[in-house]
C-alpha cells in the first residue's frame, strides 16, 4: 500500500515556513534568492511570497536589484513585515527591572529600565515592571515612527519596508525573576531568608493587558543556565550562581529541571560546612561571618566578601559542589555571579578534594546572563508564532 501523500495545504505550509525562516536569517531576499536558499522552484517560491504578502507576514521593501540592458530581470527584495510581531524580554532583579522589545530578526527595538528600592516590596516591583514595559513599548513605537518618516522622505512614493505600520503590542513576553517562581502560575514566591523580594507578585497579571499573547516566567538562574548552554553546548551540568543571592540550575539531558513547583535549585538552605566545621544551611554561613548587607537583609554584601575572601566561604561552597556532584552527576559545574567568578580558582581547588571529582569553571556569559537567556527564548517563541506554531 502506498503511503498517503501529504496534502497540498501541508506542502504550502511547509514551503511558507522555509521562506519565512530564510527571511529571518537573511532579512532581504528576492524570489530568485529565496528559491536558491530554500531549494524550492522559483514559481513555488513566488507563490509562497504572494501568500505570505497577502497574510501580512512579508512585504515588498521597495528595493530592486540592478536589471535591464542585458543584466536580467529586475528582482524585488522582500522582508518580514513589522506586523509579524515583536516580543518582550524582561529581567526583574535587585538592581531594577529591564525590559527589551525585540523583533523576529532578534534586533533590539527598545530598552527601558526602572529602579527598585530596597527592600523590594511587591507593589513597588509591580509598578517598576509595568513602567519599564510601557517605556520600552513607547520607545519602540517612536523608533518605528521615525523610521517610517525617514523612509517616506527618502522614497519617491514607492512602498517602504515597514509598510507604514508600527511594531504594535508584543505578541508574548519572557520574564526572568531573581526569586523562586511557581512553574504552574508564574508567580514569584517568597521563601524563608529571601534576599530580594519581600512578598509575592504575579508578573503574568501585570503584563496581561500589555501583551497580546502568553507571558512565560522563570527563575533568573534557570535563564542564565540556558544562556550558558547556548554559549557552551552541554547536556548535563549544574549552574551555580553566587552573588547577592544564591541559586542553582540543573540541566540534565539538555533540559532545565525545575521540580514539581519550580523550586529545584534553591540551594540557600542546603546543609554545608560552616565556620568552625559546624554544619549549617549555606545562607547562614554569610550571617555567621558578618557578610550580609545592612538593614537586616539576608542579601550577601559582595564588596565586603571580596575584600575579606574568607576561606570559610570557599569551604562552604565546596560542600555545595560536593552535594551537586553526588546527587546529579554533572559533566561540569559552571559558576556564575560576581563573587563566584572572582573566587573560581579557590573554589576549583577545593573540589580537587572531593570523592567524586568534577570539572569546575567560570561562566562564559557574564554580562546580563539571565536576560540573555530570556531574550533568546523570547526570540525562539516569537519565531515559532510567526511560523504559525
Amino acid at each position: 500500500m502506498d503511503p498517503a501523500r501529504p496534502s497540498q495545504d501541508i506542502l504550502r505550509s511547509l514551503t511558507d515556513e522555509h521562506v519565512l525562516r530564510a527571511l529571518m536569517r537573511h532579512r532581504l531576499l528576492t524570489r530568485a534568492e529565496l528559491s536558491t536558499e530554500t531549494g524550492i522552484s522559483k514559481p513555488t517560491a513566488g507563490e509562497s511570497v504572494r501568500r505570505l504578502t497577502e497574510a501580512g507576514l512579508v512585504v515588498d521593501t521597495g528595493r530592486r536589484t540592478p536589471g535591464g540592458r542585458g543584466k536580467g530581470r529586475v528582482g524585488t527584495y522582500y522582508s518580514l513585515a513589522p506586523g509579524a510581531g515583536t516580543a518582550l524580554a524582561v529581567s526583574i532583579a535587585p538592581e531594577g527591572v529591564v525590559a527589551e522589545q525585540i523583533d523576529a530578526y532578534g534586533d533590539l527595538l527598545a530598552r527601558a529600565e526602572a529602579r527598585i528600592g530596597r527592600p523590594a516590596r511587591p507593589d513597588d516591583v509591580a509598578r517598576a515592571l509595568a513602567a519599564a514595559v510601557d517605556d520600552a513599548c513607547a520607545r519602540a513605537r517612536d523608533r518605528a515612527g521615525r523610521a517610517a518618516a525617514d523612509a517616506d522622505a527618502a522614497s519617491s512614493g514607492g512602498p517602504s519596508a515597514d509598510g507604514g505600520a508600527g511594531p504594535g503590542r508584543p505578541r508574548l513576553a519572557v520574564v526572568s525573576a531573581a526569586d523562586p517562581v511557581d512553574r504552574h502560575s508564574g508567580r514569584l514566591l517568597q521563601l524563608p531568608d529571601a534576599p530580594f523580594l519581600l512578598g509575592e507578585i504575579d508578573p503574568v497579571a501585570v503584563l496581561a493587558d500589555r501583551v497580546d499573547g502568553p507571558v512565560h516566567v522563570d527563575n533568573d538562574v534557570n535563564w542564565a543556565a540556558q544562556a550558558e548552554r547556548t554559549a557552551n553546548p552541554r547536556d548535563d551540568f549544574a549552574y551555580v550562581y553566587l552573588d547577592e543571592g544564591l541559586g542553582c540550575a540543573i540541566v540534565s539531558d539538555g533540559e532545565v529541571r525545575r521540580g514539581h513547583r519550580g523550586l529545584a535549585g534553591e540551594v540557600a538552605h542546603l546543609i554545608t560546612v560552616g565556620p568552625g566545621g559546624v554544619a549549617m544551611p549555606l545562607i547562614e554561613v554569610f550571617g555567621e561571618l558578618g557578610l550580609r548587607r545592612s538593614g537586616g537583609s539576608t542579601a550577601i554584601d559582595v564588596g565586603l566578601l571580596l575584600d575579606k575572601r574568607p576561606p570559610e566561604v570557599v569551604s562552604a561552597v565546596g560542600g555545595l559542589l560536593a552535594a551537586l556532584a553526588t546527587l546529579i552527576d554533572p559533566e561540569v559545574i559552571v559558576v556564575g555571579g560576581r563573587w563566584g567568578i572572582a573566587l573560581i580558582d579557590a573554589v576549583a581547588r577545593e573540589t580537587t578534594r572531593l570523592p567524586r571529582h568534577v570539572e569546575v569553571r567560570a561562566a562564559a556569559v557574564d554580562n546580563e546572563p539571565s536576560l540573555c537567556g530570556a531574550r533568546a527564548d523570547a526570540l525562539h517563541r516569537l519565531r515559532e508564532r510567526v511560523l504559525g506554531r
